[in-house]
Order: structure tokens, then sequence, then C-alpha cells
């Protein structure tokens, strides 16, 4: 995925009841710290707040099909109950799936990969040109960052780490996720999370860091401080939000705030 954007964003929906702890460890230099408000619960904000109502408090949300349909593309096709599945299921269902207009472009639905069971989770925002070849998540000059980044803390995502987007087919020309396509398939990420029950939740980029934190604010207010993600069922995952692989290439000098990111979801909450 070569998207990795670390400034401010557009809305994003709330795919979960999150609270910031100010406490887990103090701002880097340089990064602008935001309020939080501890045990809160967050509003949905925009269109891919229907990802909260997915999670059991409403029908899980439907992609609206469009007004006039290209002729030989699917239509977007209504979600299953994805509570019921395992994870060989869910990965099934998300290589099939329909939900949105994305799947009509798509090379391979990218689910996921690494650890079963796994003691953390990565979570990106979408599949990019290579991922969407393989199959894969991170794969090409981001995914080896990534590596070497989880290698510095001692990780790899063989054996410790699975790896994931939000998004799970590329949007054309890697261009920004919509959030129709947001809502339409974070329910799909929360199910995994569910399944996987990581200790820890490291957040890569921006339209990732929104939609499982359930915030507008900017990947650069985020990051420096661990959050709590509060589960369907009653677990409390530490998150931590860096900055996507594909960002630090481009910005080779903000790769000292990552490390210090990697060493706080080290410490956890």
């Amino acid at each position: 995925m070569q998207r990795g954007q670390g400034g401010p964003g557009g809305p994003a929906g709330q795919a979960a009841q999150v609270a910031a702890h100010g406490a887990g460890a103090p701002a880097s230099a340089g990064s602008p710290g935001a309020p939080g408000t501890a045990g809160a619960a967050m509003r949905p904000a925009g269109p891919a707040g229907a990802a909260a109502a997915a999670r059991g408090q409403a029908p899980r949300p439907l992609a609206a099909a469009p007004s006039r349909q290209a002729k030989g593309e699917t239509a977007p096709a209504p979600m299953p109950d994805l509570d019921t599945l395992d994870i060989d299921q869910l990965r099934e269902q998300v290589s099939g799936c329909t939900a949105c207009g994305l799947c009509n472009g798509r090379r391979h639905a990218v689910f996921g990969d690494g650890a079963l069971p796994a003691r953390w989770m990565v979570v990106g925002e979408a599949p990019g040109e290579q991922e969407d070849r393989q199959g894969l998540p991170f794969v090409g000059r981001s995914g080896q960052l990534l590596d070497a980044m989880l290698a510095s803390v001692g990780m790899t995502r063989r054996d410790d780490v699975f790896i994931a987007n939000v998004i799970k087919c590329r949007p054309p020309g890697n261009r920004n996720p919509k959030p129709e396509e947001i809502a339409a398939c974070s329910p799909y990420l929360m199910r995994q999370i569910a399944l996987l029950k990581p200790e820890r939740i490291l957040v890569l980029g921006r339209f990732a860091a929104q939609t499982l934190l359930g915030t507008d604010a900017a990947v650069g207010s985020l990051r420096g401080r661990v959050h709590t993600l509060r589960t369907d069922e009653g677990r409390e995952i530490p998150v931590v939000v860096s900055y996507h692989p594909a960002y630090l290439l481009r910005s080779p000098s903000e790769k000292a705030r990552s490390w210090k990111d990697l060493r706080l979801a080290v410490a956890g909450a």
C-alpha cells in the first residue's frame, strides 16, 4: 500500500468505543497532543459510523447501490452475520465479498496474513497494487520496512503478529477509501480482532487510526500515547498509533518517532 498518509484527514466512523489514556506515555517531542476523555463513549462520526452499529447494536451496514450500475459490475450484497464465523469461514467470506463496489476491480481480496494465534495485530489502511496482485498485506518496500520495524522489537509476522487492513480490496489507483467502503468493510476487521484476541494493536496510517478509534484526528495527535479498544466481549486492548511505512519511506526523518511508538506498544498500557 503506497498511501500511508500521516496528515489531517476527513471524517471517519466509529468502529468501537475508545478511551485515550494520556498517562500511558508522554507525547513525543514535536508531536501535538489531543485531549482524551478516559472512559467516554465516542459518538459515530460521518458515514463510517455505521461500523459501530454493525458490531451488534444495529443491523450491519450495507453499501448503497449506485443509481446507475455499470454493465458487468457486481451489485453490492448484504453483509451476513459475521459473529457466527470462525477464522477460516471469515477468510472465505472476505474472498468472495461483494458488499461494496471495490469488488469489481480487485484481483484478490486481502484478508490478512501472519501468526495464528497472534500476540499483536498490525492494522493498515488498504491493499496497494502489489498486495492486490499477491493477495497478501504489506508486501514490497513498505512490507520490508514493516518487517524490519517489528524485528527491532523482537517480533515477526510468522510467529507473533497478524497483519490486516481496514479495507480488504484495493481502491482504484490507490485513492483514499470512501466512507461507504470503510463502513462496508470494517465489520470484517472487528471480527478478526474478536477472533484473534490480540494483546496489542499497532495501527498504521490515518484512515486505519480514524476508523478504529472513531475520530477525525490526525496521526500526529494520536500517536505518543496508548488508546484502549473496548470489544463487545468486554476486553480492553491497548492500541498504539504510528505512521504508515509508506509515509516513512517518503519521510525518513519520522522514523525516530515510529521507533518511540514501537517501544510504547511493547510497554503497553
